[in-house]
Protein backbone atom coordinates (compact mmCIF):
# COMPACT_ATOMS: atom_id res chain seq x y z
CA UNK A 1 0.00 0.00 0.00
CA UNK A 2 1.49 3.66 -0.90
CA UNK A 3 1.71 6.59 0.85
CA UNK A 4 1.21 8.24 -2.16
CA UNK A 5 -2.42 10.16 -2.36
CA UNK A 6 -3.94 10.58 -5.76
CA UNK A 7 -4.94 14.50 -5.97
CA UNK A 8 -7.27 17.01 -8.41
CA UNK A 9 -6.76 20.08 -9.08
CA UNK A 10 -9.44 21.23 -6.63
CA UNK A 11 -7.25 19.70 -3.70
CA UNK A 12 -4.22 20.99 -4.70
CA UNK A 13 -3.96 23.75 -2.16
CA UNK A 14 -4.92 21.52 1.13
CA UNK A 15 -2.35 18.93 0.06
CA UNK A 16 0.34 20.41 -1.45
CA UNK A 17 0.71 24.42 -0.96
CA UNK A 18 -0.30 24.01 2.77
CA UNK A 19 1.14 20.41 3.49
CA UNK A 20 3.86 20.99 6.48
CA UNK A 21 6.59 19.61 5.02
CA UNK A 22 7.96 19.38 1.36
CA UNK A 23 5.86 17.94 -1.63
CA UNK A 24 6.59 15.98 -3.83
CA UNK A 25 4.28 16.04 -7.13
CA UNK A 26 4.07 12.63 -9.58
CA UNK A 27 2.21 13.98 -12.83
CA UNK A 28 1.27 11.26 -15.04
CA UNK A 29 -1.24 9.42 -17.31
CA UNK A 30 -2.57 6.37 -17.98
CA UNK A 31 -1.85 6.17 -21.44
CA UNK A 32 1.87 6.81 -20.56
CA UNK A 33 3.83 3.59 -20.77
CA UNK A 34 6.81 4.94 -18.92
CA UNK A 35 4.49 6.60 -16.15
CA UNK A 36 3.43 2.48 -15.41
CA UNK A 37 7.33 1.91 -15.23
CA UNK A 38 8.11 4.62 -12.64
CA UNK A 39 4.75 4.54 -10.57
CA UNK A 40 6.46 1.49 -8.30
CA UNK A 41 9.24 3.69 -7.69
CA UNK A 42 7.02 6.75 -6.56
CA UNK A 43 5.27 4.38 -4.08
CA UNK A 44 8.70 3.18 -2.70
CA UNK A 45 9.27 6.67 -2.33
CA UNK A 46 6.09 7.56 -0.50
CA UNK A 47 6.98 4.50 1.40
CA UNK A 48 10.48 5.43 2.60
CA UNK A 49 10.81 8.92 2.86
CA UNK A 50 7.05 9.72 4.27
CA UNK A 51 8.68 11.15 7.63
CA UNK A 52 10.22 13.91 5.41
CA UNK A 53 8.23 14.11 2.24
CA UNK A 54 5.11 13.76 1.24
CA UNK A 55 4.07 12.47 -2.37
CA UNK A 56 1.03 13.06 -3.97
CA UNK A 57 -0.04 11.97 -7.40
CA UNK A 58 -1.79 13.73 -9.76
CA UNK A 59 -2.80 12.58 -13.26
CA UNK A 60 -2.80 15.47 -15.86
CA UNK A 61 -5.69 14.96 -18.25
CA UNK A 62 -8.03 15.75 -15.64
CA UNK A 63 -5.95 18.21 -14.16
CA UNK A 64 -5.43 21.45 -16.40
CA UNK A 65 -5.10 23.87 -14.25
CA UNK A 66 -2.30 22.45 -12.34
CA UNK A 67 -0.55 21.21 -15.27
CA UNK A 68 -0.31 24.67 -16.45
CA UNK A 69 0.69 26.11 -13.43
CA UNK A 70 3.49 23.74 -13.11
CA UNK A 71 4.45 23.90 -17.12
CA UNK A 72 4.60 20.15 -17.10
CA UNK A 73 5.22 19.17 -20.82
CA UNK A 74 5.81 15.97 -20.69
CA UNK A 75 5.07 13.22 -18.54
CA UNK A 76 5.90 11.24 -16.17
CA UNK A 77 7.26 14.44 -14.55
CA UNK A 78 8.37 15.52 -10.94
CA UNK A 79 7.75 18.84 -8.99
CA UNK A 80 9.19 19.12 -5.71
CA UNK A 81 7.30 21.76 -3.73
CA UNK A 82 7.95 23.66 -0.76
CA UNK A 83 5.26 25.74 0.14
CA UNK A 84 4.61 27.55 -3.83
CA UNK A 85 8.58 27.38 -4.69
CA UNK A 86 9.70 24.48 -6.93
CA UNK A 87 12.67 23.75 -5.49
CA UNK A 88 13.15 20.75 -8.10
CA UNK A 89 11.64 19.32 -11.18
CA UNK A 90 12.23 16.40 -13.83
CA UNK A 91 10.52 15.46 -16.60
CA UNK A 92 11.06 12.12 -18.45
CA UNK A 93 10.88 8.51 -16.63
CA UNK A 94 13.61 8.55 -13.91
CA UNK A 95 15.59 5.39 -11.73
CA UNK A 96 14.38 4.78 -8.23
CA UNK A 97 18.22 6.17 -7.55
CA UNK A 98 17.80 8.90 -9.84
CA UNK A 99 14.95 10.11 -8.07
CA UNK A 100 16.23 10.04 -4.34
CA UNK A 101 19.46 11.73 -6.00
CA UNK A 102 17.32 14.30 -6.70
CA UNK A 103 15.28 14.02 -3.26
CA UNK A 104 18.67 13.54 -1.12
CA UNK A 105 19.78 16.78 -2.53
CA UNK A 106 16.77 18.86 -1.31
CA UNK A 107 16.03 17.27 1.78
Amino acid sequence: MSNAIQIADKEFETEVVKADRPVLIYFWASWCGPCRLMSPAIDWVAENYSDRLKVVKMEVDPNPATVKLYKVEGVPALRLIRGTEVIAASEGALSKQKITDMLDTYL
